[in-house]
């Protein structure tokens, strides 16, 4: 019997079972002449402006050139959108390096297509004028806050990388930045694009910042991963669906991205237009999607050696153990393409 998670495609006609056996078809012309494919793509946390690609190639109709009818499942605090894509409930998830090379390790056959995040916009923030002047002086802080998978993952690579850092300063974040903002003395988690903006919005000071991936922690994260029988049996879904993606990225970053911050809004009303404007300016500016190899070669791009640094880092730190054949955890047959490079005003 099949497995659950080999799921095959809710097609809408006996025209788009023809065009998905097909993998000759030049795209997106082709794919208008068919109906559409419904596929999903599961978020992990609720709708924000770094999901915002996804949201613009709904709104401005980039998935539907492509072919597809394209569902966006939001995450959040209690959202379990890897398990559904597992059980085979969603088709794409928004995955991490982290998670992609557990996989292996555990024999769940997912497979990361596309990495639209080339910097993880993970940081850690202190109090200004309390002598944290480089990364390597956040060793003395009174405390680190952070989550459970931070201290597990980044932070074995800061103790392993930087001296001065122990177990001692772990404090557990409860995405509440009051305990940081009381003690001048602490560092906290969070991400670039949303902890520093509401301190500053709470606090009334501009917190110091350090971005993980520009002092040497640099998986690839905001990730299109699939389950491998999926992209086996659909292989022309999955170029489209990366593709069409990489294309409403570069229409976000760089475009009119009005109508996809209202579905974004409608999906989380909490969401602000003050917090989605921060957000865009930052990952414009640290260079979240558009760098490295995704400047020439086009947004989502990845490569071996990129993976293959990660992997050997964290071994060194102890997250991983030697040997996993981290080549089964992606690949890169869908990018580097210079898909959307010309819309790219950088």
């Amino acid at each position: 019997m099949m497995p659950m998670f080999v799921r095959s495609l809710s097609l809408k006609g006996s025209l788009a079972a023809a065009l998905v056996a097909s993998t000759m078809l030049t795209l997106p012309a082709a794919a208008q002449d068919a109906e559409l494919i419904d596929v999903s793509y599961g978020t992990n946390w609720l709708a924000q402006a770094e999901h915002g690609g996804f949201y613009q190639a709904v709104a401005d109709g980039t998935y539907e050139e492509y072919g597809l009818n394209v569902t966006i499942r939001q995450g959040g605090p209690q959202g379990a959108n890897r398990a559904l894509l597992v059980g085979g409930q969603i088709d794409f998830y928004m995955g991490g390096a982290t998670s992609a090379i557990n996989a292996v390790k555990e024999g769940i056959p997912t497979i990361t297509l596309a990495a639209i995040f080339q910097k993880d916009p993970q940081v850690l923030i202190a109090h200004p004028d309390q002598g944290f002047d480089t990364f390597a002086d956040l060793s003395g802080a009174s405390q680190l806050i952070m989550g459970q998978e931070g201290f597990t993952t980044y932070f074995e690579w800061m103790k392993s990388n930087f001296e001065g850092f122990s177990d001692e300063m772990y404090t557990p974040y409860t995405f509440n930045p009051a305990p940081f903002i009381a003690d001048p003395k602490a560092v906290q988690q969070g991400y670039l694009t949303s902890e520093p903006f509401e301190i500053e919005r709470q606090a009334g000071f501009e917190p110091v910042v350090y971005l993980l991936a520009d002092e040497g922690f640099d998986p690839y994260s905001t990730t299109i991963e699939a389950m491998k029988p999926f992209v086996d049996a659909n292989p022309d879904v999955a170029k489209r669906f990366v593709e069409a993606t990489a294309i409403g990225w570069a229409n976000y970053l760089y475009g009119d991205n009005t109508a996809a911050n209202e579905l974004i809004k409608a999906d989380n009303p909490e969401m602000t237009d003050e917090q989605l404007a921060y957000s865009l300016e930052k990952m414009k500016e640290y260079g979240i999607v558009v760098s490295g190899e995704a400047e020439e070669q086009g947004i989502g791009c990845m490569t071996d050696a990129r993976w293959q640094n990660f992997y050997d880092n964290m071994v060194e730190a102890g997250v991983f153990e030697a040997g996993i054949d981290i080549s089964q955890a992606y690949t890169t047959e869908y990018v580097c393409q210079g898909v959307g490079v010309d819309l790219m005003d950088q």
